[in-house]
């Protein structure tokens, strides 16, 4: 029986894509099972809805403490019964309240290398410590979230990705997602190929 997998995204989807386009042509022995957003605008639900995939909006209430939400969405993504959950472009830090209810399930994807710029804009923040030269490549990274920890569990794979300054953020971005989308599925191909071995 093939894994299944639930996919948090809070944007446009294209690493969710990359992941339905994986499990479709059975390169990813799993089944996306359910998509869910903080943000109804999330262009990753009109992905879903194409697919014919489960979707689930948890937005966030007015003055809503963290670990509040959390439990909310732990209940939302539970109901999908997931084997994997994986976030692909969540912008929100996941606190325990939600970590704990899928201990060495939840897989992240982040782009840059292990160790290197944690949080928020780390492809715009490479390209500017490249234009200073401060560094010649950045990459991504796919790892586990087995803590709130920011971009900083196991990891499970790496990518290095040159940066060519003498090109434009845009070239470094697109060359950063296409990584993204290659290193997340092969990761996932894996660890499906595991829960079957």
């Amino acid at each position: 029986m093939s894994s299944r997998l639930v996919v948090l995204a809070s944007g446009s989807g294209s690493n969710l894509q990359a992941v339905l386009d994986g499990c479709a042509s059975g390169v990813i022995d799993a089944s996306v099972v359910g998509v869910v957003t903080n943000r109804i605008d999330a262009y990753a639900l009109v992905r879903a809805d194409d697919a014919e995939i489960a979707t689930e909006l948890v937005s966030p209430l007015d003055g809503e403490e963290r670990r509040d939400y959390d439990t909310r969405l732990a209940g939302a993504v539970a109901s999908f019964e997931p084997d994997w959950v994986i976030l692909a472009g969540w912008m929100r830090i996941l606190t325990t309240a939600f970590i704990d209810h899928f201990p060495d399930r939840i897989v992240n994807l982040h782009p840059a290398l292990p160790g290197e710029l944690p949080g928020i804009r780390a492809i715009e923040r490479a390209w500017s410590e490249a234009l200073a030269g401060e560094r010649s490549e950045s990459g991504v990274m796919v790892h586990l979230v087995p803590d709130e920890g920011v971009d900083d569990g196991p990891v499970l794979a790496s990518r290095s990705v040159p940066i060519d300054v003498s090109g434009t953020l845009e070239a470094f971005a697109a060359s950063i997602h296409d990584v993204e989308h290659a290193l997340l599925v092969e990761t996932l191909a894996k660890l499906s190929a595991t829960d079957h071995s």
